[in-house]
């Protein structure tokens, strides 16, 4: 199958659109996926991109499958952060999705937008990586004024980072991930809360 934008597809064309506030329009988001030829389309209509979870986006996510390309009218409708928009990038990489933003031209399913995979899945790790040592380093800037930062913890800022990787990046429920540390989905939920990584989930 030839999609409209040129690139060869045999999956379904799933669009995704979604607006902030409940006076806020998505008409011309609507408008642009059909005209892309979208066999479906979910929607997230007054929920913030801040928002842990969307029923539109979450229902997408269990709906798509390997061969399908996401299509979205702006990168920004898809993401709640920069770094959740490069964690459900390097999702759709994994899971033989291919991705396409209408605004900004980008689609994976051209040899030129494969490597938009690559390049968000590096962002993903540096960006998680600032955002851990920054916390470690304003806890130990805490410590050595004199203020108490709490018991020992349990898990490794790694362990930590590498789990809200998981969960993001491979759909992995907390529960199985927090099991394998050998720890609560609560202490697994508060260390990640703990390092500033809920913030750009």
């Amino acid at each position: 199958m030839t999609l409209w934008f040129g690139a060869e597809s045999d999956g379904r064309r799933i669009g995704y659109a979604r607006v902030s506030t409940r006076d806020q329009k998505m008409r011309m988001q609507l408008d642009a996926l059909k005209t892309a030829q979208c066999d479906r389309i979910f929607t997230d209509h007054g929920i913030s991109g801040a928002r842990s979870s969307r029923p539109g986006l979450d229902r997408l996510l269990g709906y798509m499958k390997p061969g399908d390309t996401v299509i979205v009218y702006k990168l920004d409708r898809l993401g709640r952060s920069v770094l959740h928009l490069s964690d459900l990038l390097v999702r759709f990489h994994a899971e033989g999705i291919h991705f396409c933003s209408l605004s900004e031209g980008i689609n994976t399913a051209t040899p030129g937008g494969k490597l938009v995979y690559h390049v968000f899945s590096a962002f993903a790790e540096f960006q998680r990586d600032i955002i851990v040592e920054n916390t470690i380093e304003g806890m130990r800037a805490a410590k050595r004024r004199g203020r108490h930062v709490g018991r020992p913890r349990s898990l490794r800022p790694a362990d930590v980072k590498a789990a809200h990787r998981d969960i993001r990046q491979s759909g992995a429920r907390p529960k199985d991930i927090a099991k394998q540390l050998g720890v609560s989905p609560l202490t697994l939920s508060r260390a990640i809360k703990r390092l500033g990584l809920d913030e750009a989930a």
